[in-house]
């Protein structure tokens, strides 16, 4: 019995070697960022940037997420789109089958050499305030003594006294995040790769949100590794995104596009600036390429 072929939707991949399509769209995977660029600030995706993103599965581009989130904080978003390709999560330490929930690669932050590096850091900066991220499929976010949670954070654990801090070594981790009183953002990731940069990765990804990763891991090295699973190039992919963690994703893609409220170091290297992501600035790039 024969009938219609399933239409790809969003995550979906169509196997290594098969994303060519039939259509004129000029790439065979669409990258992009989720928080700033593909959810909105009310964490949703708009009805018309998911129907832009089938169209381009339809034409041989499957979608594919690449956040900074680790995989758990990363989950329900992928089940409320119903993906279930593959998904780069943690700033590309992980990358996760949410088709069948597993997760494929991991990369751990030695814990030694990142207490090393916040020691090397706090001798010029003074205490900063710390968060860990957990490795595995279910890892906590533990958040030490004085970190400040973000509007709208996702489920975190709180440690209220420096004897329960302890707890933030305690078990393998994928990433730290660090807080400064009176060092903005962007200032303490300058000084952090200054000191530590020779131990650590340093990146901004969001307001209040500055990491310390495994060295040399970005986002970058976990889209290739999935990529390379999916039969895809860098030379055919288009990357979305917003914040400077997204800066070797659009130096690994072909074309970078960033969103209009992206950071302007990312903007510096982009290829294309769109309309925000609560304008649906993904689904404007995608119609025009669908058009062409």
């Amino acid at each position: 019995m024969t009938g219609a072929a399933p239409v790809p939707v969003p995550g979906q991949s169509q196997g290594p070697g098969q994303a060519s399509g039939t259509g004129r769209f000029p790439y065979r995977l669409v990258a992009t960022d989720l928080d700033g660029t593909l959810l909105r600030s009310d964490d949703t995706v708009s009805p018309r940037t998911r129907a832009a993103l089938v169209a381009a599965a339809e034409a041989g581009a499957p979608h594919i997420v690449v956040t900074g989130r680790a995989v758990p904080w990363t989950k329900k978003v992928l089940e409320e789109l119903d993906y279930h390709g593959l998904a780069v999560c943690a700033q590309g330490a992980q990358v996760y089958d949410a088709g069948s929930g597993r997760l494929l690669t991991s990369v751990t932050l030695e814990r030694g050499l990142a207490r090393r590096a916040i020691e090397l850091i706090e001798e010029h900066t003074g205490p900063l305030a710390l968060a860990v991220s957990r490795d595995g499929l279910d890892g906590d976010v533990l958040m030490g003594p004085g970190y400040r949670a973000q509007e709208s954070a996702l489920a975190s654990i709180e440690l209220d006294d420096d004897g329960r801090a302890a707890a933030l070594w305690e078990q393998p981790i994928n990433k730290v995040y660090i807080q400064h009183p009176e060092l903005s953002d962007d200032a303490l990731a300058t000084v952090a790769t200054a000191i530590a940069g020779q131990l650590v990765g340093v990146v901004m990804a969001g307001a209040g949100v500055v990491e310390l990763l495994p060295l040399g891991l970005t986002k970058a090295t976990g889209l290739s590794l999935a990529a390379r699973r999916l039969g895809v190039k860098a030379a055919q992919t288009i990357a979305f995104g917003d914040m400077p963690n997204d800066i070797p994703m659009f130096r690994w893609a072909t074309h970078g596009v960033a969103m209009a409220d992206a950071h302007e170091d990312l903007k510096a290297v982009a290829d294309e600036i769109t309309l925000s992501h609560d304008a649906d600035g993904i689904a404007v790039v995608l119609e025009r390429l669908l058009g062409e």
